[in-house]
């Protein structure tokens, strides 16, 4: 299940940048698919699959690509102009090689995992929405921040959720905000210009000990940052 989740979510992320979708709904799709949907189907088909749709029968590459691709409509009907059925079947058509999925497939798809969320797909524990809002008010009270590159927070998210660790690492998405800014600042800000107190500004700006968020960024940095540079 692991390599498949990883799998499934590697191809929400491709998906998303194909589609081009906004930041907001790449994320919020992340959010509904990998932090909601994913561990809610594990315990689901250990309950033998109450919800009785073919598609839960088995945990399949192609039927977990086909409800990534559903996680991106809906999250682009909340946030964005939504998405035709007809582009996102094309992009299944194109990419998805184990199976064919019809109109009717999507549509049905699109049910079932909003009834394994039990219909409830609010957005505000969204990580990108807090990581977004700490961003700008850090370009707003440190010169430093210039040298912050937004897309460094985003690719150390997308590696986050790539290697299963929003889960594991993180009890809060507003914590998982704080610490994948401090791991952008400390990886992407020459150590010589250091002089900001990172730490001291994310615990007044989030009430977050510094020695907790301090802790999270070793771990990002030892869970995903090392096993790349090996």
């Amino acid at each position: 299940m692991k390599r498949l989740r990883k799998k499934s979510v590697e191809f929400l992320i491709r998906s998303s940048h194909l589609l081009r979708a906004p930041l907001i709904v790449k994320y919020t799709a992340l959010f509904l698919f990998a932090d909601r949907f994913l561990p809610s189907l594990t315990t689901l088909i250990n309950q033998r699959n109450q919800i009785g749709s073919w598609l839960l029968r088995s945990v399949e590459e192609s039927n977990l690509q086909l409800f990534a691709l559903i996680s991106i409509w809906i999250s682009s009907k909340k946030h964005d102009r939504a998405l035709s059925v007809k582009i996102l079947k094309s992009l299944g058509d194109e990419f998805i090689k184990d199976q064919h999925f019809t109109t009717r497939d999507f549509v049905e798809a699109e049910v079932v995992f909003l009834k394994v969320l039990n219909f409830e797909i609010g957005t505000s524990n969204v990580a990108f929405i807090f990581l977004e809002e700490l961003f700008i008010q850090f370009k707003g009270v440190a010169k430093v921040g210039e040298l912050v590159s937004f897309e460094a927070c985003m690719d150390v998210m997308d590696l986050l959720y790539e290697n299963e660790e929003t889960s594991l690492l993180f009890s809060s998405p507003c914590s998982l905000a704080a610490a994948i800014l401090v791991t952008s600042y400390v990886v992407t800000v020459p150590k010589q210009q250091w002089e900001f107190p990172v730490l001291p500004w994310v615990k007044f700006v989030t009430s977050y000990k510094e020695e907790d968020i301090g802790e999270k960024v070793k771990d990002i940095l030892t869970h995903v940052f090392e096993p790349i540079a090996s």
